[in-house]
């Protein structure tokens, strides 16, 4: 019974110690290796769709940011130039209004210059003599008094029109007819009936003329 025994732990050892056996056990690591790895790779092909996912939201969300901010920033483009086109039209506006503020003032004041110089052509030169002291002292008045006012209109950007044989001009010229004038070449200002005024380069009263016509 004995020796039974210890034949039978002897081919049980030499089972596990057998080489075909022990060549066997590297296979079989790398076989659960290989499943495990397996494994795995499995949990990142499941994972990896939900990355995708993650990477196409932030995408679409980065998208939108970048065209809100397009947006803003033309609005921010057409605000700052609407901005500037009406500081530029009020600077303008302030600006006509300090030169031609006084467009009104200076209408009603033309009217006192017509009516000196109207004085003062009504006068006969040859009875302005030192014989007749009254007459002389009064036309020399209204010639100083017409002199000054010229100068201020001329200080304040009012200056006249004297259009006389210049070529007419609709926009300082208001022609009341047209007549055959010899020595005057057709088209041209033969006749001065009242004479107009511009303020600051702006005709603020046409001239009143007679304008040349060809025979």
């Amino acid at each position: 019974m004995a020796s039974w025994c210890v034949r039978a732990v002897r081919q049980s050892y030499s089972l596990v110690a057998s080489p075909a056996l022990l060549r066997a056990s590297p296979r079989l690591l790398c076989t659960a290796t290989k499943q495990k790895n397996g494994q795995g790779s499995e949990e990142e092909a499941v994972e990896k769709p939900e990355q995708s996912a993650g990477e196409k939201v932030l995408m679409e969300e980065k998208t939108q940011l970048e065209e809100q901010l397009k947006d803003m920033t033309e609005r921010y483009k057409r605000a700052l130039a609407d901005t500037e086109n009406l500081r530029m039209r009020s600077q303008k506006m302030i600006e006509d209004a300090k030169l031609y503020g006084i467009q009104g003032f200076c209408k009603d004041l033309l009217e006192v210059a017509d009516i000196l110089e109207k004085a003062t052509e009504s006068v006969p030169k040859e009875e302005v003599t030192s014989q007749n002291p009254h007459l002389k002292n009064l036309y020399d008045g209204l010639v100083m008094t017409e002199v000054q006012i010229q100068k201020v209109f001329t200080k304040h950007g009012l200056v006249k029109i004297l259009p006389d044989g210049q070529k007419f001009n609709p926009y300082e010229h208001e022609a009341l007819f047209h007549a055959p004038v010899e020595g005057k070449e057709p088209g041209t200002v033969a006749v001065v009936t009242k004479v107009g005024y511009k303020l600051h380069g702006r005709t603020l009263r046409p001239a009143l003329v007679g304008v040349a016509k060809a025979p």
